[in-house]
């Protein structure tokens, strides 16, 4: 049903899409068929103003007594609905636009249109032929040139020393910034024998049930060491004492170590047996020729059992060095070298060598050169030292937990195998000595 509403005024129009608007739900007869079939009527209302607005009522009737008003709005696009867009060639019509329809509808693209090429989003305004090639360095001294030949634009109201222009700050008035002490009354129930106790209790007692309790906030450093040590509290600090900085306390300096390089290398050649302990730690300047003449005496001794080289040096041709007298040495169980120069790749050569005696139960070589690893280096020393069934502790710092938790894991199964192997020979000399009585 169409109503042409050219003539009528926009009164009437109005009030007649009120009128619609307001039905709400319609009244119809009464219909007991659950099955009835759904009823659309279409009302077309067009009005003529600048723009021309079309409006569809839908009606729909079900199966109750009752009718039910939707309102929808077709979208339209230059007047007609989309869907009649749909088989139109747009490459066809690109083709018959001339160049200046193109230029206006190239202004017309959204630039934040993600479908569209970013060389297709902005339109080129300029129609100059091109002089050149590019010439950066020239551009930006034409831009320079040109920003200092452009006056600046000129004020409105020109500077003159001590004159204010415009309106002046002035910063709000400040309260009184002076501390209220302000007391905060917490009441807790604690119980008649709690409250007696606590009653009665002194200011030492209090405190150091505070340091049981584990209130630290509640003392001051002196007061919870004081109570922890059971010393009595320090005079005149209470509850409203301040602890002072204690004073550090001096510790004398170590002495340098004074071990002869040259003594100790003969001693490791000549395969010494009052020589078990070997530290060579924090000693200066020593060349690689002594390294080397040591590492050639480790070969061959049997009696030394712990080598402590840390921060003396040692780089990667000495630790190679190292690695090779490590797996003909069988009696040393600890080696340190930590804090040198030795590489991540050389580190698992000198795990690696522990394969070859399985002797070590100790080895640290921590803060070298390089303090990350790296997930391969770890993942090569994981496998080598869950091979390693004498080492006990490995002092080496490991970033990745998988690695960390494995080698833990190993080093604690290899301690509890230990164990059980020196009980089982206690045990088993136990029974031949109680054979023997």
């Amino acid at each position: 049903m169409e109503v042409d509403t050219e003539n009528v005024g926009m009164d009437e129009t109005d009030a007649l899409m009120r009128a619609d608007n307001d039905s709400g739900v319609l009244n119809s007869k009464d219909n007991d068929d659950d099955d009835a079939p759904t009823v659309e009527e279409t009302y077309e209302i067009t009005t003529t103003r600048r723009k021309t607005i079309r409006t569809s009522y839908k009606i729909q009737e079900t199966s109750s007594s009752t009718k039910k008003t939707t309102m929808t709005t077709a979208a339209k696009l230059y007047g007609k609905d989309l869907s009649e867009y749909d088989d139109i060639d747009v490459d066809k019509l690109l083709a018959e636009l001339t160049p200046e329809e193109l230029n206006i509808l190239a202004k017309e693209v959204d630039p934040d249109d993600s479908f569209m090429p970013p060389s297709q989003r902005c339109s080129y305004e300029c129609n100059k032929s091109p002089t050149g090639p590019l010439n950066r360095k020239k551009l930006i001294e034409h831009i320079n040139k040109q920003a200092l030949e452009t006056p600046d634009i000129p004020e409105l109201k020109p500077y003159v020393p001590g004159v204010i222009r415009g309106k002046k700050w002035v910063p709000p008035p400040q309260e009184n910034t002076k501390e209220k002490e302000a007391e905060e009354q917490i009441a807790i129930d604690l119980g008649e024998e709690y409250e007696q106790a606590l009653s009665a209790a002194t200011q030492e007692e209090i405190i150091d049930l505070a340091a049981i309790l584990g209130f630290h906030s509640m003392m001051n450093q002196d007061q919870y060491h004081a109570s922890l040590l059971n010393s009595g509290q320090p005079v005149g600090l209470g509850w409203d004492g301040v602890t002072k900085a204690s004073q550090p306390k001096v510790y004398p300096m170590e002495p340098p170590n004074d071990t002869d390089v040259d003594a100790t290398i003969k001693q490791v050649r000549d395969d010494d047996s009052s020589l078990t302990e070997l530290n060579w730690n924090n000693i200066k300047n020593i060349s690689d020729e002594k390294f080397i003449q040591l590492f050639e005496g480790l070969e061959m001794n049997t009696h030394l059992e712990s080598l402590s080289l840390t921060n003396v040096g040692l780089n990667d041709k000495t630790a190679q060095r190292l690695a090779d007298a490590l797996e003909k040495n069988s009696t040393l169980r600890v080696l340190n070298v930590e804090t040198n120069f030795i590489s991540p790749p050389v580190i698992v050569r000198l795990i690696r060598s522990l394969l070859k005696t399985k002797s070590i139960e100790e080895f640290r070589c921590s803060n070298q050169r390089s303090q990350v690893l790296g997930n391969k280096i770890e993942m090569e020393i994981t496998q080598l030292v869950e091979q390693n069934p004498t080492l006990l502790r490995l002092g080496l710092h490991l970033e990745f937990n998988d690695a960390r938790h494995r080698v833990a894991a190993h080093l604690q199964r290899n301690i509890d195998r230990n164990r059980l192997r020196r009980m089982g020979r206690a045990s088993r000399n136990y029974t031949i000595g109680w054979a023997m009585h």
